[in-house]
């Protein structure tokens, strides 16, 4: 793994308008993004039931990730299709959120290494056009940890990610190669948001 110290994007001072938080991960080249977000995966996916959602831009992108984190044992990785029926959809939803109740639950007593680190933790892959229609009556994923694996473009499409994926005092980290830095910067400003660097020690954002 591969990561770039992006000089470019200092971390700005260690304040926030909400109990989210938001870091990015810089990616030397865009060859290693994969592996890095495996990497990731294989540390922050020890924690049991540890919710999480991966936001992709494509289904090929949304593929992809699902295929390659399939083989970490310890994390149950379910894709969200813009194609399931409606009870599809609904039990991948509901099982999802029964993790995140079990993580609210043992979060306060559960550390590396606990005994109950059988229990898996969750995660969906999804893309834009798949993300819970809040104005429809679906309600939000509320995981602890959202991965944007592809930077959104615009602002309002990362706004509708938080709303949608993210717990009010979940974690957002934001993978970044290159000149995504930049638009990284540009997102935070005008949102009014603190994207600080991701610590190397992830266990330090719980």
């Amino acid at each position: 793994m591969e990561l770039m110290e992006a000089s470019s994007h200092p971390s700005p001072a260690p304040a926030s308008i909400s109990p989210q938080r938001h870091f990015y991960l810089a990616v030397d080249r865009i060859q290693f993004k994969m592996e890095t977000l495996v990497d990731l995966l294989e540390m922050a996916g020890r924690r049991p039931w540890l919710p999480m959602v991966v936001c992709c831009s494509t289904r090929d992108e949304l593929d992809a990730v699902c295929s390659s984190i399939s083989n970490i044992s310890y994390i149950t990785v379910t894709p969200l299709y813009s194609d399931l029926t409606e009870a599809e959809r609904a039990l991948i939803l509901d099982k999802f959120r029964y993790a995140t109740t079990k993580w609210n639950q043992n979060s306060a007593s559960i550390q590396s290494g606990d005994e109950k680190e059988e229990q898996k933790s969750h995660m969906i892959v999804a893309t834009d056009s798949c993300l819970p229609l809040l104005a429809s009556g679906e309600s939000s994923i509320s995981s602890s940890v959202l991965i944007n694996y592809e930077l959104p473009t615009k602002k309002e499409t990362y706004m509708r990610r938080m709303t949608t994926c993210l717990a009010t005092d979940g974690i957002v980290i934001n993978m970044v190669v290159g000149g995504e830095v930049v638009a990284l910067k540009t997102i935070e400003e005008s949102s009014n948001l603190v994207i600080a660097e991701m610590p190397i020690n992830i266990f330090e954002m719980f």
